[in-house]
């Protein structure tokens, strides 16, 4: 079994960046982090990531840029924590799924939505329609408790925490079925005390 490599995070507590330390706090992986002050980004997020965006994550001298790659990277680095389902596990596909939904359809829908803008024809659109998008979210999170069913896994952690400020700015209903899936989230210790953290860090950051 190989060691799990040195971690460290450029992260904002008021960004996509904010979902994966909840996942450091559950896989209780130990993680430098180094905050990034979007007025002024170091030059280290700026060499590692030319884009300049966080999350973005160096794992010994190897970096892990955008939000997907590093949810399943940091599951796989914690396999006792039975976040992300292994090869062979029915429910492998349906997580990977969930996972690239989320980046493939629902952010780009979310971010449409929010500016505005048309996403184009169904047939040339990366996610059909908004309206279609949110009622898949629904009817997923209306099987509960959590994305998979009974089993909570690192997908719930991307949606969980993206749910939550999707609605909080109103760019989707808290239906029933979405509050409860929130409430829940929320709930989870290791989301209480990232939260803790980065409030801890926001007033740094102020």
């Amino acid at each position: 079994m190989t060691s799990c490599p040195q971690l460290k995070l450029f992260h904002n507590p008021q960004s996509r960046s904010s979902g994966i330390r909840i996942l450091l706090e559950e896989l209780e992986l130990p993680c430098a982090i180094e905050l990034v002050d979007f007025k002024n980004k170091p030059e280290a997020l700026l060499a590692a990531n030319p884009l300049g965006k966080v999350p973005t994550l160096l794992a010994d001298d190897a970096v892990v840029s955008e939000q997907i790659a590093i949810v399943q990277f940091l599951a796989e680095l914690a396999p006792g924590k039975n976040l992300s389902p292994a090869l062979g596990d029915p429910l492998r596909g349906p997580y990977l799924r969930a996972l690239a939904l989320y980046g493939s359809s629902f952010e780009p829908a979310m971010i449409d939505k929010a500016q505005k803008r048309d996403g184009g024809s169904p047939g040339m659109s990366a996610y059909g329609s908004v309206e279609a998008v949110e009622a898949l979210v629904r009817t997923q999170l209306s099987k509960g408790p959590w994305w998979l069913g009974e089993r909570f896994t690192a997908a719930d952690v991307l949606w969980g925490s993206s749910l939550s400020w999707i609605t909080q700015f109103g760019l989707m209903a808290k239906t029933p079925e979405v509050a409860a899936y929130i409430e829940r989230f929320q709930q989870r210790p290791a989301v209480i005390m990232a939260r803790a953290k980065d409030a801890a860090d926001a007033a740094k950051l102020a």
